[in-house]
C-alpha cells in the first residue's frame, strides 16, 4: 500500500473518500496503523475466546472488558497516544497466548488467532473485494459504537455476556474469508439487533443509577469560582468528580454531550455543578481556551489540544493524547486530586453566553406527557414529528441542520439526542400547547429513548407499523456510535431514514443500493426541497 494510511471510518474523511496522508481529525498515519493493528489483534483474540465458548469455556470478564475498551480505543477522535495503543496491543497479544492454552482443538483458528508480531497485511485494504470489504467494515464500525455503550454500562456495573459473546464471535467471523455478501448483509442486521439490547442496557444503567431524567433548565453563564470544564459521554467520570470536589469552591461545568448530566436526579442535587459552557466537540480549540480553568476528557470527542490549554487538560478511559496528563482508574474509583489542585490554581472561566437551555424529555418524560402529545396530533396542532438525532461536527454543510430546524412549520416538533442538537437546541423556536419544538432526550448514548418514544407512540395510535407514524427521520452522523444508532433503527424496521450531510465513504455502490432498496436510506440535499419531500 502507497498511502501513509488508509481510514474512513467518519463523516469528515479527506475528501469524502478516505484519509491516506493524515487524518482529518488530527490523527498521524503511525497512530493509524497501531489502531489497525490494535483491530487486527482484537479479532485473533475473539477467535480464541469464541473458539472457547464454543468447548463450553468460561470467557473471564476482564477480558470482556479488554475488548470492549480496545474497540472503544480506536473511535474517532479518542486516542491519539500512539504508545498506550501499542500498550493495548501487548496486552491483547499476552491473554491471547494465555487463552490459547486453554483451546483444545485449534485447527480451525484463523491466521490472527495465531499471530505474535510478524508483518502481515492487517489494515482496511487487506480486503480486496470492494463489497465484502464495505459490509466488514460496517460491522466493525457498528461494534465500535456497541462497545462505546457496553464500555459505559459496564463502568456503572451493567453487564450483559451476551452482548460481549456476540461482539467478539462477530469480530472472528471478519476474518472468515468464506462469508459472502448475503451473509454479512444478514450479520449487519443482527449487529443492529444486539444494537437495540446495548442501548437498553445503557439505559438501565444510567436510569437505575442516577434516576430518570427530569426537565431541567440548565444555566448557561459562569461564575466566579475557579472551575472544571467536564467533556465527553461518561456519568461515573462526572459523578466521581462531584464527589470529590464537593465543598472545594471549585465549581464543574459540562461541555458538549456532558450536557444531560443536568437532566439526571442524583447528578444535578450537586449544588457546584452550576451549568454547561460552550456547544459541541468540534469548538473545543475555542471555548477550552476561553474556559481557563481545568478540563478533563472522559471520552471522544478529543480535538487535538492547542499548546495554549494542553498543560491543563486531563484524559481517561478510552481517550488519550501523548502531551496530555492521564488519570487511571485504581480499584474502580478515579482519583482526581492533581485535576482539582491544578483548578484551584486557576482563574474564573469567561463568559461565552447568558441565559438557559431546557432538556431532559427522555422516554418516561415524554410517555408522562402522552396524553398532551395525542392530542396535540388528533387536533392537528402537532402535524408532524422529526427525528434529527445524531453527531455536530466542523463539516459547513452541516449548517443545513440549523436552516433545517429554522425552516419547519410550527406545527412540527423536533426529537433529539447527541451534539446535533447544538445546531437548533439554543434558537427560539417555541412550543406548541406548552409542549417545547424541541425535545432533547440526551446524549448520542441516550438515542434509545428516541426509538422507545417511536414505539410508544405507535402503540398509542395503534397502528401496526412505526413507519406509519408522522416522523421523519433526519440522522447527522460523524462517528461509530451514530453508525450503530442507523443498524439500530433499521432492525428496528424504521425506513426512509435520511443521512447527512454525506453517506458514508464506507459504503460501496452496491452496498449503498442495498440500502437505499430495502430500507430507503437517502441523503439530504437542500432545506428548501427536502421540506417539501419530508414534511409537505
Amino acid at each position: 500500500m502507497s498511502d501513509k494510511m488508509f481510514c474512513y471510518q467518519c463523516q469528515e474523511t479527506a475528501g469524502g473518500k478516505a484519509c491516506s496522508v493524515s487524518g482529518v481529525c488530527g490523527k498521524k498515519p503511525e497512530v493509524a496503523k497501531a489502531q489497525d493493528l490494535l483491530i487486527y489483534v482484537t479479532k485473533g483474540l475473539c477467535a480464541v475466546t469464541t473458539q472457547l465458548r464454543a468447548e463450553n469455556k468460561i470467557v473471564k470478564v476482564r477480558i470482556n472488558r479488554l475488548v470492549t475498551l480496545n474497540l472503544f480505543t480506536t473511535i474517532t477522535n479518542a486516542n491519539f497516544d500512539r504508545e498506550k495503543i501499542i500498550e493495548r496491543v501487548q496486552k491483547t497479544l499476552i491473554a491471547k497466548k494465555r487463552l490459547l492454552a486453554e483451546v483444545d482443538d485449534k485447527k480451525t483458528l484463523p491466521t490472527a488467532a495465531l499471530y505474535s508480531g510478524a508483518d502481515v497485511e492487517i489494515g482496511v485494504l487487506a480486503t480486496a473485494d470492494e463489497d465484502i470489504r464495505s459490509l466488514r467494515e460496517l460491522i466493525t464500525y457498528g461494534l465500535k459504537g456497541m462497545a462505546a455503550y457496553l464500555y459505559h454500562a459496564n463502568a456503572l456495573n451493567f453487564d450483559d455476556e451476551k452482548i460481549s459473546a456476540f461482539m467478539q464471535s462477530t469480530l472472528a467471523k471478519l476474518l472468515d474469508d468464506s462469508l459472502n455478501g448475503d451473509e454479512l448483509t444478514a450479520l449487519v442486521l443482527e449487529t443492529g439487533r444486539v444494537g437495540v439490547a446495548v442501548m437498553a442496557l445503557l439505559d438501565k444503567a444510567n436510569t437505575e443509577t442516577y434516576g430518570n431524567p427530569e426537565i431541567s433548565k440548565v444555566k448557561l453563564g459562569v461564575g466566579k469560582n475557579p472551575a472544571i470544564l467536564v467533556s465527553g459521554h461518561d456519568l461515573r467520570d462526572l459523578e466521581q468528580l462531584l464527589e470529590q470536589t464537593e465543598g472545594t469552591g471549585v465549581d464543574v461545568y459540562t461541555h458538549g454531550e456532558m450536557l444531560p448530566a443536568h437532566y439526571y436526579p442524583k447528578l444535578k442535587k450537586y449544588p457546584h455543578l452550576v451549568g454547561n459552557y460552550g456547544n459541541a466537540w468540534q469548538m473545543q480549540t475555542t471555548e477550552f481556551e476561553k474556559f481557563n480553568g481545568a478540563l478533563l476528557l472522559t471520552t471522544n470527542c478529543l480535538v487535538p489540544p492547542k499548546e495554549s490549554y494542553r498543560d491543563r487538560i486531563f484524559t481517561t478511559g478510552a481517550v488519550g493524547y501523548p502531551a496530555c496528563k492521564r488519570i487511571e482508574e485504581v480499584d474502580g474509583k478515579k482519583d482526581f486530586t492533581e485535576l482539582i489542585r491544578l483548578a484551584k490554581k486557576l482563574p474564573a472561566p469567561t463568559e461565552l453566553e447568558t441565559g438557559e437551555i431546557v432538556g431532559g424529555f427522555a422516554h418516561e418524560q415524554v410517555f408522562a406527557l402522552a396524553d398532551k402529545v395525542v392530542e396535540a396530533v388528533k387536533s392537528g396542532a402537532i402535524r408532524k414529528f422529526v427525528v434529527m438525532a445524531g453527531c455536530d461536527g466542523r463539516h459547513k454543510a452541516r449548517q443545513y441542520y440549523a436552516d433545517f430546524a429554522k425552516a419547519l412549520p410550527k406545527d412540527t416538533v423536533i426529537l433529539t439526542a447527541g451534539c446535533a442538537k447544538y445546531k437548533y437546541l439554543k434558537l427560539e423556536l417555541g412550543d406548541i400547547g406548552g409542549i417545547p419544538r424541541v425535545l432533547d432526550a440526551g446524549q448520542c448514548n441516550d438515542s434509545y429513548s428516541l426509538a422507545l418514544i417511536a414505539l410508544k407512540l405507535k402503540e398509542v395510535f395503534g397502528l401496526d407499523d412505526v413507519n406509519k407514524l408522522p416522523i421523519a427521520y433526519v440522522i447527522a452522523w460523524y462517528e461509530q456510535k451514530a453508525v450503530l444508532v442507523l443498524l439500530a433503527l433499521l432492525y428496528l424496521g424504521v425506513k426512509n431514514i435520511h443521512l447527512g450531510p454525506t453517506l458514508p465513504a464506507f459504503l460501496s455502490p452496491n452496498v449503498a443500493k442495498v440500502l437505499v432498496e430495502n430500507f430507503g436510506i437517502s441523503g439530504i440535499t437542500n432545506v428548501d426541497n427536502d421540506l417539501k419531500d419530508w414534511i409537505g
